[in-house]
């Protein structure tokens, strides 16, 4: 377990936010988690820094999980089970998965961030949630140093959401994940036009795993700013839901609205929310160093030495402007820390 004092943690955040750790913790190896338990009951974690707005210097510990793995922990004729380590890179996970062949991921390459977030905020992307391939997610509870393996229906996944961000918040470290994967006649999510657009291009008739991958990454390098040149966490608005009585009454006046059905609840409808804030005219719109981000208006970004505060303060712009617009609140999908 590694420990710096006074350390600034903006190459830590893919915000580029820059702030101070009076105390940084570097979690290597799985006897470190014990080992920090043993001095600390309260910290701030880091994994890929991906899903956290930082408004201030950070006076607890912050504790980055950098540990590392992947194994096959089970094999039958259909799936594969691979156990990896939290600290593990997400997109690095899923190019390793289709160099295996293992299906399962592959609409949710290109995502920041890194294994162990991925369950806390089910993540997901082109029609596929992360909570389909799970099987198990580790712990170790904080207040005891005990691990614990929660199943997948244990989880209580739900859309952008987990009992690790509601129930158990706080509660436990997630120290390594367990996904059951396919290792043959894989199930394409190609429905969304971008994607069927792409294969068409590409000729194939019978579109592999791989070639959904290539998809997916093409098209959000296209429309998404790289954190590594223009600070940002990826979409930092949830899209919202609403009842099927509200939607209908939208779609009277908006009948362009773009609409999404619900799994398994007919009475609710998904919306986009990046439509929503660019018909309030708020795509491109920049206030110093913080902005909404020219070609994709659900991403906030940081073009330079944006405060977190700065961030913050544009995205309560932009909910007030939905709001007084739709009459819909927009739900940040962005951990605040303030």
């Amino acid at each position: 377990m590694k420990r710096i004092q006074n350390i600034s943690i903006k190459p830590y955040n893919t915000f580029g936010i820059e702030a101070k750790a009076s105390v940084f913790i570097e979690i290597e190896k799985q006897s470190d988690y014990k080992s920090l338990l043993k001095e600390y009951r309260e910290f701030l974690l880091l994994g890929g820094g991906s899903n956290i707005l930082l408004t201030h210097d950070v006076s607890i510990p912050v504790v980055h999980i950098n540990t590392k793995g992947k194994k096959r922990v089970g094999e039958n004729r259909k799936y594969v089970w691979v156990k990896v380590e939290a600290g593990e890179n997400w997109h690095d996970f899923v190019l390793w998965c289709l160099e295996k062949n293992y299906g399962g991921v592959e609409n949710l390459a290109l995502i920041p961030g890194n294994v162990g977030t991925a369950p806390i905020q089910n993540i997901g992307a082109y029609g596929v949630e992360v909570k389909e391939v799970i099987d198990e997610v580790h712990t170790i509870e904080i207040t005891t140093a005990q691990p614990k393996t929660f199943i997948k229906s244990a989880c209580d996944f739900g859309y952008r959401n987990s009992i690790f961000k509601t129930k158990q918040k706080d509660q436990f470290i997630i120290t390594a994940v367990t996904f059951k994967l396919t290792k043959q006649n894989h199930k394409l999510h190609d429905s969304y036009g971008a994607i069927k657009q792409f294969i068409a291009e590409l000729g194939e008739t019978k579109p592999s795993i791989q070639n959904i991958a290539q998809a997916i990454i093409e098209i959000r390098t296209a429309k998404l700013p790289d954190p590594k040149k223009t600070g940002n966490s990826g979409s930092f608005f949830k899209n919202p839901i609403v009842s099927k009585a509200d939607f209908e009454s939208l779609i009277k006046t908006y009948p362009e609205l773009p609409n999404y059905p619900v799994a398994h609840d007919s009475n609710r409808v998904k919306l986009a929310a990046g439509w929503l804030i660019d018909q309030c005219g708020l795509k491109g719109k920049r206030i110093g160093d913080a902005g909404v981000h020219i070609n994709q208006a659900l991403v906030l970004v940081n073009y330079a030495n944006a405060s977190g505060q700065d961030i913050l303060d544009l995205a309560h712009l932009v909910q007030k402007e939905v709001k007084a617009k739709f009459g819909i609140e927009l739900e940040m999908e962005v951990n605040v820390i303030s």
